[in-house]
């Protein structure tokens, strides 16, 4: 069990309740589908957008309270999902209003998106202490879990409503994908960026500005640009490596015999991109945990004598 600076041990800490309410929150999820479909009752519609696309952030939410550390609470960890995820989407979603498509308009969402929760991280975590790179990406990925259930909900009421009425099979399938990849998606962008800074504030109190939290703000807002457009870059590319001209596309659909190398290079290329985003993260970790390391020996190596060495007994 993890203590907290003043030694006692931190009271949230009672790990394995994520990886039940995981469970837990799968099976209501489809004991929910099977109702709906035997009872054809739509009602149950929103219930099931509503426990697919929270699960999974919300278990993210309960990792990071079983591992948080200082004066960050329960209660601040659920309202910077809630409050961070609403103010992240509507932020974003101004942002984004005048956008205008083309070749870089992935590139683009990214940073604004990222931007979005850099600030709400700044707020979030201004009277946290200690700031730690590992406070710092635990509270990210809270942000950023936020950020992607409310995303994911947007995305699976738009696939259940069509022209035919509410089509239950795409909204499965919206659900389940962005579940999946959520945890690796705005999570892990998010995570990055409050790694390096929480990691690079002063005497781990107080925020100051570093290129590195401009280069980690860089390098999320581009892994997140190139994770969005995996799909139009994937099918670039299978045209491309098989040679096949792109005036077969004319009609707006992807040739039959190019479709499932084009899923395949799809796949592919968001491994890539997840690989890169661990790989970053850990090493910022690391990188933190050392310095950190390095201090705390240079401090007893700096200590007096009479601080390090308990006083001789008296005859």
């Amino acid at each position: 069990m993890t203590a907290t600076t003043d030694g006692a041990d931190h009271p949230h800490h009672r790990h394995g309740w994520w990886w039940k309410t995981l469970i837990a929150g799968f099976l209501l999820w489809v004991v929910t589908i099977v109702v709906t479909v035997v009872t054809s009752n739509t009602n149950l519609v929103p219930t099931i957008i509503l426990l697919g696309s929270f699960l999974v952030p919300f278990t993210v939410v309960l990792f990071v309270i079983e591992r948080v550390t200082g004066t960050v609470s329960t209660m601040q960890l659920v309202t910077a999902f809630f409050v961070g995820g609403i103010l992240g989407v509507l932020g974003a979603s101004l942002l984004e209003a005048d956008l205008r498509q083309g070749a870089f308009i992935f590139v683009v969402v990214g940073f604004v998106e990222e931007f979005v929760k850099a600030l709400l991280l700044l707020v979030v975590g201004w009277r946290v202490r200690p700031k730690t790179a590992r406070q710092g990406a635990l509270l990210g990925a809270t942000i950023g879990a936020g950020f992607a259930a409310f995303e994911s909900a947007g995305y699976a009421f738009n696939a259940a409503i069509t022209q035919r009425g509410i089509d239950l099979v795409s909204l499965l399938q919206t659900e389940v994908v962005r579940a999946v990849l959520s945890p690796v998606g705005h999570v892990l962008w998010t995570a990055i960026i409050g790694a390096v800074l929480f990691g690079t504030a002063r005497s781990g109190a107080r925020f100051r500005w570093s290129w590195g939290v401009a280069v980690a703000y860089v390098v999320s807002s581009v892994l997140h640009g190139l994770w969005d457009s995996n799909a139009t870059l994937s099918t670039v590319l299978a045209f491309v490596l098989t040679g096949t001209p792109f005036s077969a596309a004319a009609s707006g659909s992807v040739p039959p015999g190019l479709a499932g190398f084009a899923t395949t290079l799809y796949v592919v290329g968001l491994l890539v991109v997840t690989v890169i985003g661990v790989v970053v993260l850990v090493g910022v970790l690391v990188h933190h945990r050392r310095i950190d390391g390095a201090r705390a020996d240079q401090r007893a190596d700096a200590a007096p004598v009479w601080e390090t060495t308990p006083p001789p007994t008296a005859p």
